[in-house]
């Protein structure tokens, strides 16, 4: 993760295998980490069944909140990056039965990878 990005408070990405250690007691079976992107403490998590958006609260960090969205109830995303002096993107998802989009900020480098990601898993 680069420090610029962190300043900025657009998130990176981070090793999907570091990741898949740390959530291994929280992934089912068969369940595999296949992308991750990190601000500060938080994290995006793509895996090859749901988006996992993790909040870690608090100055020790030790309130989480995981947030699983299954690809299924994903209805549309969008991702919008910006021009030549600005570094980050944006990721709006919608999901059924919800109006209001989930919104994550990404560094400009990831914002393809991201809709690779979403892509995938969405029209699989």
């Amino acid at each position: 993760m680069g420090l610029f990005d962190t300043i900025m408070g657009n998130a990176s990405e981070t090793s999907a295998e570091d990741v898949q250690e740390e959530l291994s007691p929280i992934l089912a079976d068969n369940e595999t980490v296949t992308s991750a992107f990190k601000l500060v403490r938080d994290l995006s998590v793509f895996t090859n069944k749901r988006l996992i958006l993790i909040d870690k609260q608090g100055l020790t960090g030790r309130k989480v909140n995981y947030h699983s969205i299954p690809y299924k109830s994903i209805t549309q995303f969008i991702v919008e990056t910006a021009g030549h002096f600005d570094t980050d993107a944006e990721l709006k998802i919608w999901l059924s039965g919800k109006s209001d989009a989930i919104e994550i900020e990404l560094s400009a480098s990831s914002a393809q990878a991201v809709q690779k990601n979403l892509a995938s898993q969405m029209f699989s």
